[in-house]
């Protein structure tokens, strides 16, 4: 639909006149749509009354009337991308059908139409060997920053099979495959959901591996999407949305301090006063962990969180970038989280604006709690 944004004049063009833009420089691709496009001012008229328009507002439904539903995932850190579906598709139902990575299928959602933030997949056991590592997590954050592919000799003692997981209790996934993976660590969090039958059903939580860590503080990827979700709220009343966002640990300031990359999309002609961005960023460490929190209280180890607005597009670079060192375009998630520093160079040069926390958290030490409720 962005691409769409961008593009339409020169679709609407190209079906008036039956032909195809310059622009377009794949041989075979322009071969293959000259062999059934032909001329169609009607068609071109009606895209362009409708793209021309002020608001996209229902823009699928409005382009293709027919359109049922929108095959999508939005489960863990993708939901974040639920309003800007819903403003597109008319709140057509959002259908997430199946959990698979590209080591293999895992299972499939057997109530498609249920609301996103109730996806449960029923693993198949014959698409691979299912076993399952136990999650501690504290203070709802998964406990190891990096996650090994391959399991020690006590984690291969620990783990579950499919028909001994424990309703709610959280899993990491461990897959052995058909193509010869042995017990490998996939990196997905999992928490039984339920049953069906006697086949448990799982709901994705968040991928394995921390975010974000500065001192002895820990964030992963579900705890930050929260907080940002909390903060983009300031940004409401001047009619700006978040349309992407990663972050980045950096250690090359004394302390080191939190920097997430917003990419904002503006509807709205009213400026977003620098105060604005500064209350997103303490709303932001006001929902991180306690641990987070006394560090920037207490310990001082860790500095002011910063957030830096950049260029519209940044996140389509850095996509471009990615896949030039061989990502898969069909694979493709914006990272939640960047360490790679060529990476971090290319957002830190698309940077127009930045803002620093302008005070620290809310933090008590846990006897002043103790007292307070006595």
């Amino acid at each position: 639909i962005k691409f769409l944004e961008k593009h339409w004049r020169l679709l609407c063009n190209d079906i008036r006149t039956g032909t195809i833009d310059s622009q377009i420089t794949d041989q075979s691709v322009s071969e293959a749509v000259m062999k059934i496009l032909k001329p169609d001012p009607k068609l071109a008229d009606f895209i362009e009354a409708e793209c021309s328009k002020d608001s996209w507002q229902g823009i699928i439904t409005r382009l293709w009337p027919n359109t049922k539903y929108v095959d999508v995932i939005v489960t863990g850190t993708m939901s974040q991308y639920i309003p800007t579906l819903d403003y597109y598709s008319n709140g057509l139902p959002l259908v997430c059908t199946m959990y698979a990575s590209s080591e293999c299928y895992f299972g499939v959602n057997l109530n498609p139409l249920c609301k996103p933030s109730e996806v449960s997949y029923t693993l198949v056991p014959t698409m691979a060997y299912f076993e399952f590592l136990p999650v501690q997590r504290n203070n709802g954050v998964t406990s190891s920053i990096s996650v090994p592919k391959t399991l020690n000799e006590k984690e291969q003692q620990e783990l579950v099979d499919l028909v001994d997981v424990k309703l709610g209790q959280e899993y990491e996934l461990v897959v052995t495959t058909y193509s010869g993976l042995y017990r490998y660590r996939v990196g997905d969090v999992l928490r039984v959901a339920g049953f069906k039958n006697n086949a448990p059903q799982f709901n994705f939580i968040c991928r394995k591996n921390v975010v974000l860590c500065i001192d002895s503080d820990k964030t992963d990827e579900v705890e930050l999407q929260n907080a940002v979700k909390n903060a983009v709220n300031h940004l409401l009343p001047f009619g700006a949305t978040l349309a992407e966002y990663t972050s980045y640990a950096d250690t090359t300031t004394i302390p080191g301090h939190y920097v997430l990359y917003w990419e904002l999309s503006l509807s709205g002609n009213t400026p977003i006063p620098p105060s604005v961005f500064e209350d997103c960023c303490l709303t932001i460490e006001e929902s991180l962990n306690s641990v987070y929190r006394q560090g920037r209280v207490c310990d001082k180890s860790i500095g002011p969180l910063e957030i830096k607005v950049v260029e519209p597009g940044t996140f389509d670079k850095l996509m471009d970038y990615a896949i030039s060192l061989g990502a898969s375009i069909n694979q493709y998630k914006t990272p939640r989280c960047v360490k790679f520093a060529p990476i971090v160079e290319l957002l830190n040069s698309r940077a127009v604006s930045s803002y620093f926390s302008p005070k620290c958290p809310k933090w008590f030490p846990g006897h002043k709690q103790w007292s307070n409720n006595n």
